[in-house]
């Protein structure tokens, strides 16, 4: 059994989602666990500012280099050209069925590691004027150690962009369970630094420890995905062949993509300009709030997202299928994440004391810190479900049009961040974050209905207003809630806030699924089923088996 869930396939959307969903779960603890030491250790003050503004150039290079190749094309070609989905024990690597995607592999593989290894180069030797770029802000000292951090770390994009294309086969032979431990164990090498490397005396001591920690949790999200790959029969070859017809059309379908992450990576840099000129402590706020944010957003909708992907491509010009699995996940992400912000919303004051509350972090942090994540919240049903969406473009080679939408939310984001910081300080960055996230939303959505025509909106909607109004119940029972077991506990102390936010959030779910099942909410009942009937990790055929693999 052990065996079979790390190396079966996975043939299943939903089973492939709820196993990426689950180590997403895994890793997004590991990141609350990471973010609680580095609260706790430093506060929300210089050192962090200092991390987080680093951690930005290095992380701008990997998503435009690796993951605009990736996303946009590497994928669905190379789901294409495999033939033989079983491992090559027996079947030399020459003459292995699956050859020419093995060809494409090494082509993007080395051109990737060359092209990261040079700009890394560059990148390390002009850090001084990157930093000065991005954080004008800074005192000249916060400046120089930004710098220092920013060249260690640009160590991280080729460990990450090797890690990426062992990523992309795992995905497009369906073995989803490695696949999903790579970010785990890359919070652990940053929980690593920040334990063991920090309190070093040595040159990896220091603020330098958190460096230190990105670059090994990058080498291990590498490391625990190769032995499968090799597995399935990659082995390396140092070969580079511009001229082949894959890697002509994965650079075509890129280019957008890239531009694409590149306006996202733009809106980063100004988040980070602006946080770099509020008070100490601004770009650490962000980032924690962004991190509590991101959780059910990696959870209900990156996942799905991903574990669908191999089946949209498969599906991407048959327009009745591909609607219907499109409703079915886009469905299913938002019986989550409607939930899921409530929760976060009413409950954003009790979690962030819970996991920020203790050593350097204090009142005032926890205020600015809950006042950000409020204004993100306002916006995680767009953000959960634009992943779907544009893979819906990239299924269809399409990469154009979420370049354009981008281009155009891009504008409007910083426009809204330029004229909400001074009213409302990084809280304002948050609330211009999410009026863009909507805005790109709802572009997404009438272009692509531009393209593919009815996508079941009316079985979407009816569903969506069953779970909102159960959402809505469950909302005002945990406020009520709330406002009772403050009488018997004391609030003072972390036990008592955990308790008054465990218990007022167990009810709410409790309710929201009584509710949800009262209105025969269709969502639910089929994930209930799912469960009852299947285990994550047992191969499930497909109905159609000619036309894809899983529903």
């Amino acid at each position: 059994m052990i065996k079979r869930l790390f190396s079966g396939q996975i043939n299943s959307v939903a089973l492939a989602a709820l196993l990426v969903a689950l180590s997403s779960l895994t890793s997004r603890f590991l990141g609350i666990f990471r973010d609680r030491i580095l609260a706790g250790g430093f506060g929300a003050g210089d050192t962090l500012d200092i991390y987080y503004a680093a951690f930005r150039v290095p992380d701008l290079i990997f998503n435009l280099l690796v993951l605009g190749a990736l996303s946009a094309g590497f994928i669905p070609i190379l789901s294409g050209l495999i033939k033989d989905t079983k491992f090559a024990h027996f079947i030399s690597y020459q003459k292995s069925k699956n050859k020419e995607a093995w060809d494409l592999a090494n082509n993007i593989l080395n051109i990737l590691v060359l092209s990261l290894f040079l700009i890394s180069v560059v990148g390390i030797i002009f850090a001084p004027g990157l930093i000065a770029l991005i954080a004008p802000g800074f005192s000249s000292e916060k400046q120089l150690l930004t710098v220092k951090l920013t060249r260690i770390m640009f160590l991280s994009p080729m460990f990450l962009g090797l890690s990426s294309v062992f990523g992309g086969i795992l995905q497009s032979f369906k073995r989803f369970f490695v696949y999903s431990l790579s970010p785990i164990v890359y919070n652990i090498g940053i929980i690593f630094g920040a334990l063991y490397f920090v309190p070093m005396e040595n040159m990896f001591g220091g603020i330098d420890g958190l460096a230190w920690g990105v670059v090994l949790g990058a080498f291990l999200h590498m490391l625990v995905q190769l032995p499968l790959v090799y597995k399935l029969g990659f082995r390396h070859r140092f070969k580079i062949d511009f001229k082949n017809k894959n890697v002509k059309k994965i650079f075509k379908m890129m280019v957008p993509r890239t531009l694409s992450l590149g306006i996202s990576q733009v809106n980063l840099l100004v988040i980070t300009i602006i946080a770099s000129t509020l008070k100490s402590g601004s770009l650490s706020v962000f980032n924690f709030a962004n991190n509590l944010q991101s959780f059910p957003v990696s959870i209900f909708g990156i996942s799905f997202a991903i574990a669908a992907f191999p089946t949209l491509s498969a599906l991407a010009f048959d327009r009745k299928k591909l609607i219907q699995n499109f409703s079915d996940i886009f469905r299913q992400i938002l019986f989550f994440i409607v939930p899921a912000t409530v929760l976060l919303l009413t409950l954003r004051a009790q979690v962030i004391r819970v996991i920020f509350g203790v050593g350097e972090f204090g009142w005032e942090d926890t205020i600015l810190t809950m006042n950000t994540l409020a204004y993100f919240s306002i916006s995680l049903f767009a953000q959960a479900s634009i992943p779907l969406l544009v893979r819906m473009y990239y299924a269809r080679h399409n990469s154009r049009t979420p370049f354009f939408i981008g281009l155009v939310s891009a504008i409007v984001n910083i426009f809204f961040s330029l004229y909400f910081a001074p009213k409302f300080g990084i809280a304002g960055l948050a609330l211009a974050f999410s009026v863009a996230s909507i805005f790109n939303f709802v572009l997404l959505w009438i272009f692509l209905r531009i393209e593919i025509g009815d996508m079941d909106e009316i079985k979407i909607i009816y569903s969506s207003l069953k779970f909102s109004i159960a959402a809505l119940i469950s909302g005002i029972s945990i406020q009520g809630m709330k406002l009772l077991i403050v009488n018997y506990i004391d609030m003072t102390t972390f036990l008592g806030v955990l308790s008054q936010g465990l218990f007022s959030g167990l009810i709410g779910i409790i309710i929201y699924l009584a509710i949800a099942s009262l209105l025969k909410s269709e969502e639910l009942f089929y994930f209930w089923g799912l469960l009852k009937r299947r285990l994550p990790w047992k191969k499930v055929e497909a109905g159609d088996q000619g036309e894809a693999r899983g529903i």
